[in-house]
């Protein structure tokens, strides 16, 4: 039988999650417009850009939505160091700008590349939002336009952020460690 991870310890509850994404969508709302491609990064990035762009609406902002499937976690709690691209978008993005969200930058990899894809793809500008951003000891390969919440160098999860596909419904921001 499986081994039960630790009960995760809520470190950012709900409340808190739901002003920080108001607080982006004041900073985002100016920088795009209607004609923005808003691209959630799945899977983590859902929860996040569900309820970022409920709030870009509330400010007028009623950019086109696509997703773009990207990996380098798999199942593990550190990157391997390859990106996946498993699904691309579904409209072009030449010539508009694109907002890549996220739920949180770690390496920066899965960032970068998606950045790198929408730039080659043709987009006219390249914006970048994230819930949180994480501490790393070495230079990251992309720092995010916006960044919500300055995480705890800690194992997280909920709100998108997964144990091996778990513990991502969370409303709030949890630790396992």
């Amino acid at each position: 039988m499986a081994e039960r991870a630790a009960a995760p310890t809520i470190i950012l509850p709900d409340d808190q999650v739901a002003a920080i994404v108001e607080a982006m969508a004041d900073a985002i709302a100016p920088r795009i417009d209607d004609e923005t491609v808003f691209v959630c990064m799945l899977t983590g990035g859902v929860w996040f850009a569900a309820d970022l762009s409920r709030a870009l609406s509330r400010r007028g902002r009623n950019p086109m939505f696509d997703c773009l499937w990207v990996s380098s976690y798999a199942d593990g709690r550190t990157t391997t160091g390859v990106v996946q691209i498993r699904a691309g978008l579904q409209r072009p993005v030449q010539g508009r700008r694109v907002l890549l969200v996220d739920d949180v930058v770690e390496s920066g990899l899965s960032l970068a590349e998606s950045a790198r894809i929408m730039r080659d793809s043709g987009a006219s500008q390249v914006l970048t939002a994230v819930f949180a951003r994480k501490p790393i000891a070495f230079p990251r390969a992309i720092e995010p336009d916006f960044t919500g919440w300055e995480a705890p160098d800690r194992f997280l999860v909920g709100y998108g952020m997964d144990m091996a596909g778990r513990l991502r419904g969370l409303g709030g921001v949890a630790a396992l460690d």
